[in-house]
C-alpha cells in the first residue's frame, strides 16, 4: 500500500494516478451516492481542484483505494475560496449555509479537508487499514504544508478513526444530511501532534 500527496507540480511523476483518483471520486460520489457534481470522461471534479489544492491518495500502484482533497483557507479562484466557506456564503446550493457555528476561518495555518472517500471495491480485510492510512497521511501532508488545523465537512463517523490515531476532532457545526449521508463540520487539531 502506497500513500502519495499529489499536486500540480508532481502529477507528471505519478502517471495516471490523479486521473484515477478523479475516476474513483466519480464512482463514489456520482455513481454511488448520486450526487449532482461536475464530471467529464468518468472523472468528478469541481472549482476547488486547482493548483492551490493537494490530493492525498492511498493506492496500490495505479489503483486508487482512498483519497481526499486539501485546500488552503486562503485560496481564491474567481468568486470561490474553499468549500466550507463558500457553502456558508451561500455559493453552493447543495450544502446548507448554516453548516458552521461561527464564521468560516481564513488563515494560512488552517486548511480545508473534503471529498474524503474509500473507493468502491476495497476489500473488507484491508478497508480499516486503508482508512487509517488515509487519515495518517492526511495529517502528515497537512503538517508538511504548514497546517496546524484542518476544517472539513466530513461523514460523522470520521472522529472514531481520528481517535485511533490520536487526532483531535471537534464539532464545528450541526449534523446535516448531504446526499443522504450524515455529515458535520469538524475542526481537526494537529497542534498537539506537531513535534
Amino acid at each position: 500500500m502506497q500513500m502519495t500527496t499529489l499536486s500540480f507540480t508532481n502529477f507528471h511523476q505519478h502517471g495516471p494516478l490523479f486521473a484515477n483518483m478523479l475516476k474513483a471520486r466519480h464512482r463514489t460520489f456520482v455513481d454511488g451516492m448520486n450526487w449532482d457534481l461536475p464530471s467529464a470522461d468518468g472523472m468528478e471534479f469541481d472549482q476547488y481542484d486547482t493548483a492551490q489544492s493537494r490530493w492525498v491518495c492511498v493506492h496500490q500502484g495505479d489503483r486508487v483505494l482512498a483519497g481526499l482533497r486539501l485546500t488552503p483557507t486562503t485560496a481564491r479562484c474567481g468568486v470561490y475560496s474553499y468549500m466550507v466557506r463558500d457553502a456558508q456564503r451561500g455559493l453552493l446550493s447543495s450544502i446548507p449555509a448554516n453548516l458552521l457555528d461561527d464564521p468560516a476561518p481564513i488563515a494560512a495555518h488552517i486548511w480545508d479537508a473534503n471529498r474524503l472517500f474509500v473507493a468502491e471495491g476495497v476489500e473488507t480485510d484491508i478497508r480499516h487499514q486503508v482508512q487509517l492510512s488515509l487519515m495518517g497521511h492526511m495529517v502528515r501532508s497537512a503538517r508538511a504544508l504548514g497546517a496546524s488545523t484542518l476544517i472539513g465537512l466530513l461523514p460523522i463517523a470520521i472522529p472514531r478513526l481520528g481517535r485511533r490515531l490520536g487526532i483531535d476532532m471537534e464539532p464545528a457545526g450541526p449534523v446535516m444530511k448531504i446526499g443522504g449521508v450524515a455529515h458535520r463540520c469538524f475542526f481537526v487539531s494537529m497542534a498537539s501532534k506537531m513535534h
